[in-house]
């Protein structure tokens, strides 16, 4: 028997060959932009030139990630090497055929802003390709080099390279079968962070319809912090006039280590007293990620996200916006004076109602993991109550879901961070799901995290209340999916608009 021919797709820049699975063809590694080298590093991405006969799509392409997160990584992360790095994966039913005209998910990986692959074998577009979805995940230039401040430079580079991305997705995803009005931006983590991002970004306008945030933190990174962080990095390189030459002749692996040495910073535990650290939970940056290679508010590249939401942006887009419910696991042997931090609780807004909640999980995971659950409340639960609060004021009540991912995994007896992506992708006991959850993904509640996001994708009824039923209502997924009118009580009652 014939061997099945591998698939032959034509791109604006030139022909792309994939390879054949069953019911879908794969296309691995296909540049959007040339290669972020020599005098275009630190620059906004450039058109791809275009290639002469048909360019290898069999194997991933090179990875702007060239350190993992981690020694270990929840989710299987790989790196390719090679200059390349501006590319995207296309996973498609129907490749070739116009006329299909499928719905079309842009994923954007997380990992902080400065790591992480779309070429994770958890995000293989094959679940999605099965229910006739296009799935797209693109590449974009990390740390530094994505993010760092740098005078003469545009700001923002990796988010323009997230934007040239959905731009090649408008112009050649028909030719893959999908549907260019019909696309849905999603990410997780930093990812998520950037679908934010991109709400607002005006230059990210009218690219996508839908948007889907899992975990998000709101970056309201200004451009003086940015500066700061700029200045400190380069003093630890020698850098003493830091111009856009100096910035360019750095060693990729010198700039690596001084930016993972800023992370570390950026990213070291709170140390208040737990009574202040939920003091500060009402100040104005409550969302602040504390990092500082991150999409930066320039008021140009991205805008104020909330007063953005608030104006009305993006009304119409759907937006599928969650949690987990504890995100970093984390003990400490602190004592926790339960009645200090209702009252500083309460001080808040909070009430009776809302703080049974958050205590009641504590039960469950255990009284010395208080602070890293207000750390996952500070950092991703009250920005999803922010964003429904802002897009609520802007009229878009109606297009906007909340999520709160419940199901405590064995691994950890947590529901930890990246723990819903399994149950999303719908993967089962697919390649580092076992060693993630200590289980395969439940079936029954794969089948319902996934297809809401299908919902989302293909403009189909989510099944539950969206927040101009309930501004504080989200679908619970735990043992089973339900709705709760009250799932995020506590962080709305505490959450003030975004600035």
């Amino acid at each position: 028997m014939d061997a099945t021919p591998e698939p032959l797709v034509r791109t604006t820049a030139g022909a792309v060959r994939g390879v054949q699975r069953p019911g879908s063809a794969a296309f691995l590694g296909i540049p959007f932009a040339e290669p972020p080298v020599g005098d275009l590093r630190f620059a906004a991405p450039q058109p791809r030139a275009a290639w002469t006969g048909v360019r290898d799509a069999t194997r991933p392409g090179a990875t702007p990630q060239r350190q993992p997160f981690g020694p270990v990584t929840t989710i299987p992360e790989p790196s390719f090497p090679g200059d390349d790095t501006l590319n995207v994966n296309v996973f498609t039913p129907v490749p070739g055929d116009p006329a299909a005209r499928l719905p079309v998910l842009v994923w954007i990986h997380g990992g902080g802003f400065f790591a992480g692959s779309p070429s994770s074998p958890w995000y293989d577009g094959a679940p999605f390709n099965r229910d006739g979805v296009v799935t797209v995940s693109v590449s974009y230039r990390l740390g530094f080099d994505g993010f760092g401040w740098i005078d003469g430079a545009p700001v923002n580079r990796g988010l323009l390279d997230q934007i040239a991305a959905l731009r090649w997705v408008r112009e050649n995803i028909a030719t893959f079968g999908g549907d260019p009005e019909r696309v849905t931006i999603a990410g997780q983590s930093a990812g998520a962070g950037s679908v934010l991002a991109l709400l607002a970004a005006p230059g990210a306008d009218g690219l996508f319809r839908g948007a889907i945030a899992a975990s998000p933190v709101v970056i309201d990174l200004l451009p003086e912090r940015a500066q700061e962080a700029a200045v400190r990095i380069a003093a630890s390189l020698g850098l003493t006039s830091a111009t856009l030459d100096d910035w360019r002749g750095v060693d990729e692996g010198r700039l690596l280590r001084a930016e993972r040495a800023e992370i570390g910073l950026a990213l070291a535990e709170p140390t208040l007293p737990l009574v202040d650290y939920v003091r500060s939970l009402g100040a104005g940056d409550a969302a602040l990620s504390g990092l500082t290679l991150a999409p930066i508010v320039d008021h140009d590249t991205v805008l104020p996200l909330g007063q953005r939401l608030r104006d009305g942006a993006h009304r119409d887009t759907a937006l599928l916006i969650g949690s987990a419910a504890n995100e970093f696991p984390g003990a400490t042997a602190e004592a926790v004076d339960r009645s200090a931090l209702n009252d500083a609780f309460a001080a808040l807004g909070a009430s009776a109602a809302g703080l049974a909640s958050f205590w009641s999980e504590l039960d469950l995971i255990g009284e010395a993991s208080t602070r890293a659950q207000l750390t996952a409340l500070r950092m991703f639960r009250l920005s999803v109550a922010r964003v429904v609060q802002a897009r609520i004021a802007g009229g878009a009540e109606g297009s906007t879901w909340s999520y709160d991912f419940r199901r405590h995994a064995p691994s950890l007896n947590r529901a930890a961070h990246c723990f819903d992506l399994p149950y999303a992708w719908d993967l089962g006991s697919g390649e580092g799901v076992l060693e993630a959850l200590g289980e395969p993904a439940d079936p029954g509640l794969s089948a319902a995290v996934h297809r809401s996001w299908l919902a989302v994708i293909t403009g189909s009824p989510l099944g539950w209340s969206s927040a101009a039923d309930s501004p504080s209502g989200g679908c619970v997924f735990d043992l089973e999916a339900r709705y709760d009118p009250d799932a995020y009580r506590l962080e709305h009652e505490i959450a003030a608009e975004l600035p």
